[in-house]
Parts: C-alpha cells; structure tokens; sequence
C-alpha cells in the first residue's frame, strides 16, 4: 500500500514512521504530482493556518479536494481543521467534511494534556476492548458532525474529538505521538 503525509508543515514524520512501520510505502507529499498513485493521505498537526496557506502557494488545494473526493484522507488535529467545512473564520480549507471545528477549543500550549479515550471502531472482534491514550496539544475540538460525517469518539463530558465520513477520517489529537498504532491500521483499512 503506497501513503502519503502532507510534508508542508507539522509532525508528518511521526506519521511517516507510524505507516511505514506497519508496512505501507510512505510518500511525502509536497506537490500534486506526488499523489499520484497513492491510495490514502496524511493531513498531520502542526498549524492549520500555515497548512493552509502553503497549500495554497504551491497550488495544492484544488488537488487535495480532488483527492479526497475519491481517496482516504485523515486530518489529525490542524490537519482536522484544513478537512473542516466550517471553522468560524476566513483562512484555507479543503471543505472535504461534514464537521464544524473550534481551532485552539481547550486553550494555549500549556493546557495541553492527556486522555483515555473509548473508541469502538478501534476494537476488533476478539480482542479485548481497551482506551485509545489521546495526546491533545492546542487541539481542535470538533463543534458538530452533519451530513454524511459521524463521530467516532468523545471526551466523557460528551465533546467530539475524532469523527469518520465515508473514506475521511479526523481526530483532534495526535495518534503519532503514541505507541498505540490501531488508528494507523484503522486508517489503513479506509485506504484500501
């Protein structure tokens, strides 16, 4: 299975490690040519402002919204926010999802922080059921899920933190940043 990570900006090497280890060829995806071929693309953290307007400059947007009209694509927290269709502000997005998303949601960088999250589309039968541990850094949340889009987890007050529609998938934290790989294989699976 050949992957791409969006390399503009943020923490695509952890992604790239993350997939490569489970087997898939990882491609940094930095232009459009570069997706050719792949069968699903990594939308990393980082700063969806910058995100956004470096995929503008090197002419990445409309082939990302392309892309991600017939392919995979997860955006992990500014990734989240460049998926979104709405996020109460003027900056680039791909509009590809059905989720309005509240950038910065739990405050600044030292309100990051961590939580044990239930996450039943990661849980295959015969395994045994466990907490997916979510690091949340200046995380999104995601406000609402419409249309096709349907959330996936949440935090135990009820806020969405990681939402799925059809092939695209988005998660307010960074699955990177842990040992736990089953929302890699989980997007993998989207891929194929």
């Amino acid at each position: 299975m050949k992957l791409g990570v969006l390399a503009l900006q943020g923490d695509f090497i952890e992604h790239q490690h993350m997939l490569a280890g489970l087997g898939a060829e990882v491609v940094q995806v930095r232009l459009p040519a570069h997706l050719e071929g792949l069968s699903g693309l990594v939308i990393p953290g980082g700063e969806s402002t910058t995100i956004g307007k470096l995929a503008e400059d090197f002419g990445m947007i409309e082939p990302l919204r392309h892309f991600g009209q017939q392919h995979a694509i997860w955006g992990t927290c500014a990734g989240a926010i460049f998926l979104s269709k709405d996020i109460h502000r003027q900056q680039p997005l791909l509009r590809l999802m059905d989720i309005t998303v509240e950038r910065n949601a739990f405050g600044r960088q030292i309100d990051s922080f961590e939580a044990d999250l239930d996450v039943p589309a990661l849980n295959h039968q015969g395994e045994e059921e466990r907490p997916f541990h979510a690091v949340f850094i200046r995380a999104p949340l995601i406000e609402s899920v419409s249309g096709g889009a349907q959330a996936l987890s949440c935090l135990p007050d009820g806020r969405i933190v990681a939402a799925r529609q059809g092939r695209l998938l988005a998660t307010s934290f960074h699955p990177e940043l842990t040992a736990d790989d089953r929302f890699h294989r989980y997007f993998m699976e989207l891929s194929k």
